[in-house]
């Protein structure tokens, strides 16, 4: 068995699992899941009022989970794959404790090859950087909080990553939450389809 096939099963049993993304590596769980995004919040410690992101393999996959509207869409369109998180309305099948009780979600449609072969076989999976909250983000295995290592069923080594976070877009209302990769062109793009 393969680290995909690993980390598929793992998602699936519940357990955590560190995944590379085109910015930084990520920690994988299941997104629908409550009791497998509780185990996400207590390896990183992260507050619970901060919301997690998920992962998906493509567009058609968010529409599963979350709302899009014509623009949204024509966004996600233009970005995706890419080092880009679009928050969104979220549909009831995404759990409250994903998002801290807020209506939208943060969709990540990663351009990493081995993140999307993940998410090909299992999605939604959360999408939160794979470091103890406050700590660096990491772009290579053997940079891993050992409280993390120690937290996660498998870890999939894609090599380095390119290391800026995402850029955190809420398209609807035309603001950027985070900036990173690509901010500039995202900027360019809501001021031109305002």
């Amino acid at each position: 068995m393969d680290d995909i096939e690993q980390a598929v099963s793992a998602i699936q049993d519940g357990n955590l699992v560190v995944y590379p993304t085109e910015t930084v590596y990520g920690l994988g769980a299941d997104a629908l899941d409550p009791d497998a995004i509780e185990r996400v919040f207590e390896a990183k410690r992260r507050a619970r009022e901060k919301p997690i992101s998920l992962a998906v393999p493509d567009v058609d996959t968010a529409l599963s989970h979350v709302r899009l509207t014509e623009r949204e869409r024509e966004f996600m369109d233009e970005f995706l794959p890419g080092p880009v998180t679009v928050l969104c309305e979220k549909r009831d099948s995404v759990p409250d404790v994903l998002t801290a009780g807020r209506s939208r979600v943060g969709v990540r449609i990663p351009d990493h090859e081995r993140a999307l072969e993940l998410l090909q076989h299992v999605a939604p999976i959360t999408s939160t950087s794979a470091n103890v909250s406050g700590r660096a983000s990491v772009t290579r295995v053997s940079d891993l909080d050992t409280e993390i290592r120690e937290a996660t069923a498998v870890v999939i080594d894609g090599g380095e990553t390119g290391g800026t976070g995402s850029t955190v877009v809420n398209v609807e209302r035309s603001t950027i939450v985070r900036r990173g990769e690509l901010a500039d062109e995202i900027e360019a793009w809501l001021a031109a389809e305002e």
